[in-house]
């Protein structure tokens, strides 16, 4: 078991259930997944090429092509053509981007700007997932090293997505996970 994964397995489960008294362990607040994506305003396949590579070496898993669903005169973009890349992290892999991120790329951000919530209003305001961009996609020491290639990306939209929990349920995971100043 990986750092993050323990730790949520161990510590935070049990603080959890003492803090909220949850009758059944399988509504216990968890991370899904970890969506990392690149949007091009054009689909400029070299620009695609380059992102889906920055991809790829960040996250050591394949990505996959996100393409139009409707034509757009004013963009010119057909139905079917590439604008994006993305790929979707679960389980260990989450863990350990989730240790990556905490570890080197947000110490080294100097302006962070705060997470953009998702809620859903019908259910007393649950949160679905948080997002943010990060600007700078040379904070990874990955894409560091060849800055002549990378250095014309555009921003990396970093997206975690948990199972639906109320507003101080999500506090208190993140600040579990040593997030929470920067919520």
């Amino acid at each position: 078991m990986y750092f993050f994964e323990h730790y949520y397995q161990t510590v935070i489960k049990y603080d959890l259930i003492n803090k909220f008294q949850y009758a059944n362990v399988k509504k216990l607040p968890k991370l899904k997944k970890i969506v990392l994506n690149f949007n091009c305003k054009h689909s400029d396949t070299k620009q695609l090429a380059l992102a889906m590579t920055a991809l790829e070496l960040i996250t050591l898993q394949r990505g996959i092509l996100t393409v139009t669903k409707k034509s757009n005169v004013i963009l010119k973009l057909k139905k079917g053509e590439p604008i994006g890349c993305k790929i979707i992290l679960r389980k260990r892999n989450m863990y350990n981007f989730l240790f990556k991120i905490m570890n080197e790329i947000l110490p080294k951000i100097k302006n962070f700007k705060k997470f953009d919530l998702k809620l859903n209003k019908n259910n007393n305001y649950k949160i679905n997932a948080f997002s943010f961009k990060l600007k700078n996609t040379l904070n990874f020491l990955e894409l560091e090293k060849n800055y002549y290639l990378f250095r014309n990306l555009s921003f990396l939209n970093i997206t975690f997505v948990t199972n639906k929990i109320n507003y101080y349920e999500f506090i208190f995971l993140f600040q579990s996970f040593k997030i929470s100043n920067r919520i």
